[in-house]
């Protein structure tokens, strides 16, 4: 049952936390001041078959192979949506497969009763708001107050970390407060005007309410999507998102429990955690000023500083773009995970080799010598092995190209059609030439999408395609933004400047997880570089590396993932055990370890293969 609450009502409830309510201290009458400028809410109740943590899907819908359905396709409810969303974002993220072990050996998704409020957040200067939303359970606990602040990973909508705080900390009656972080799943149809609402339904711009808008001439076409197209450089705010997602919390939970409020920062425990991105994201509001937080759990996190290895994602991401699909080939071939199926993509990594030699960037007079070239390139600058190997998903799926193009465009802060490399978004015919979306696609994106082309429908646009390798001229463009000279590449490295990290606050307790294997955000140029900046500083920060870990969880579905890689959800639910556990005087921070975990080999996943520090 949806329950809309007027906007008087919410202004008493905002105007309590501001005045007599309760005394509260200067940053706690930050927090509410802020809280107070959000958009209108929006509150729902989910219990009996519509839950807060599953949306009463339990973990055989969870697994089901398809989506929940709209009973229409072209106008599906607001209700069909937040569970479809629901369903697409666990199972992006968590390996859900029953021998995966999800459920029985870690994990939870019991049915958790309770209510959600939603809002459009704004950091100041943005041009565009991000979302905010916070899961209070029934059983919240108001004499032991707590909320995880989970900021999405990748570029996914604000469901995005149900599957990491949600899972966690819902069964214990904490309430969770997500944010999108700026990016999300909030595209825009720029042939129909079209975008999303705060509950995911579509509407016009005219209408007003919609989530984005982006600055687009009246004849633009095609699609446009805020992480791109925001002209905010969301990244470098991350920070100030995941504040600001735990400032509404506050607010929410004063709306929930009125009689139990004012809920501050001084009375209300706040540990923020994040994978991938969101991992990014809570270490730079680790930084921020104030002790609003308790504790940090950063999982696989993609994060930059500089010294000590430290490399940002728009560097390596287009390195590997150029020369992974050709490095891969001096790998054993057996040595390397399936999907991509070798025998479909050698003759596309040898052409690779080929152009990358008539370009004079590498070296050899063969497709073996090339490929040793690319490789030791690849090694020389960083890279291990073990990345290498697991970076072969992200070349058989094209996410190079697909983190580049959308980052370019963020960092420089370009509008749709300003691109500097000419790329732009739009729906696309099997010949890959540009139409126009579909009622059913553009109904689904906010649900299905995970934030970033190509998916669901939406695909890149390349203005430079060429033969004989057609991804290479835009590809070449996408690094000489990184390397190269003029005013483009100076706009993007300035943006990739704005997004790097300090250090965390002296005293807050920060615990970061990490995969040896990881192939996309590799431990060597993000976590490994910030832990030991951190350290050297004296703050008090700890590093759990786990053997075999990749970054894809929900690819460890996949057989020949499985066998190899272990889960790295387990490891940050018992990271998130061993903070909680001092917060509350039991214990001290676990020490730095290297965790012997493996892949399940042909068998379902076993304690055993999971051990803990």
């Amino acid at each position: 049952m949806n329950h809309n609450p007027s906007p008087y009502a919410l202004g008493v409830v905002l105007a309590c936390l501001l005045s007599a309510c309760g005394t509260a201290s200067p940053k706690n009458e930050n927090a509410a001041e802020k809280a107070s400028m959000l958009q209108p809410q929006r509150v729902t109740e989910h219990r009996g078959s519509d839950d807060l943590l599953t949306a009463g899907l339990g973990i055989d819908g969870l697994r089901a192979m398809a989506p929940p359905a709209f009973a229409d396709a072209a106008h599906p409810t607001a209700a069909e949506l937040r569970r479809r969303a629901i369903w697409s974002n666990w199972r992006g993220i968590a390996d859900l497969s029953p021998a995966g072990g999800y459920g029985q050996l870690y994990g939870s998704t019991a049915s958790v009763p309770g209510r959600e409020y939603a809002a459009f957040a704004r950091v100041p200067g943005a041009k565009q708001p991000h979302r905010v939303l916070v899961q209070v359970p029934d059983a919240f606990d108001t004499d032991k107050r707590c909320v995880l602040v989970a900021p999405a990973s990748g570029s996914r909508g604000v469901y995005g970390a149900i599957a990491v705080a949600g899972a966690w900390g819902l069964p214990k009656g904490c309430a969770v407060a997500y944010t999108d972080k700026g990016a999300g799943t909030d595209y825009f149809d720029l042939d129909t005007r079209q975008g999303q609402r705060l509950d995911g339904t579509l509407g016009r711009a005219d209408d007003g309410g919609l989530a984005f808008v982006p600055d687009a001439a009246a004849d633009a076409r095609g699609i446009a999507f805020k992480h791109a197209h925001s002209k905010d450089n969301p990244e470098a705010d991350w920070g100030v998102h995941v504040k600001q997602a735990a400032e509404f919390a506050l607010s929410a939970l004063a709306a929930a429990f009125p009689n139990d409020a004012p809920f501050t920062f001084d009375n209300t425990r706040v540990i923020a955690v994040g994978i991938s991105n969101g991992g990014g994201a809570v270490l730079r509001a680790a930084e921020g000023d104030g002790e609003w937080l308790d504790a940090v759990v950063a999982g696989e996190p993609n994060v930059y500083v500089d010294g000590h290895g430290g490399r940002p994602l728009y560097d390596f991401s287009t390195e590997a773009a150029l020369l992974m699909p050709c490095a891969l080939l001096h790998l054993p071939a057996g040595s390397l995970p399936q999907p991509p199926l070798r025998a479909q993509v050698e003759p596309l990594w040898q052409a690779r080799c080929a152009t990358l030699k008539a370009a004079g960037l590498v070296e050899g007079a063969d497709v073996a010598a090339q490929a040793k070239s690319a490789y030791d390139r690849l090694r020389a600058s960083g890279w291990t092995d073990e990345s290498l190997t697991a970076g072969t998903l992200s070349v058989g799926f094209d996410l190079w190209r697909s983190v580049a193009v959308t980052y370019a465009s963020a960092y420089g802060r370009y509008g749709v059609g300003e691109h500097p490399c000419g790329y732009a978004f739009s729906a696309q015919n099997p010949d890959f030439s540009a139409r126009a979306a579909t009622d059913a696609e553009r109904a689904a994106w906010w649900s299905d999408s995970a934030g970033i082309p190509p998916g669901n429908g939406v695909g890149i646009v390349d203005a430079g395609i060429a033969p004989p390798d057609f991804t290479l001229p835009g590809l070449q463009c996408l690094r000489g933004l990184w390397d190269g000279q003029g005013d483009d590449a100076k706009r993007v490295r300035e943006g990739v400047a704005a997004t790097r990290a300090g250090l965390p606050r002296a005293g807050l307790p920060v615990l970061v997880v990490h995969g040896t294997d990881d192939g996309l955000v590799p431990p060597a140029f993000t976590s490994a570089p910030y832990v030991a900046a951190a350290q050297a500083a004296g703050r008090d920060v700890r590093y759990w590396r786990v053997r075999n870990g990749e970054h894809f969880d929900a690819f460890l579905a996949l057989p020949a993932y499985g066998a190899h890689y272990t889960p790295m959800l387990p490891y940050v639910y018992a990271a998130l055990d061993r903070v909680s556990a001092h917060l509350d005087g039991q214990g001290d921070l676990p020490a730095d370890a290297l965790i012997e975990a493996r892949g399940r080999g042909a068998g379902a996943v076993d304690a055993a293969q999971l051990p803990m520090p």
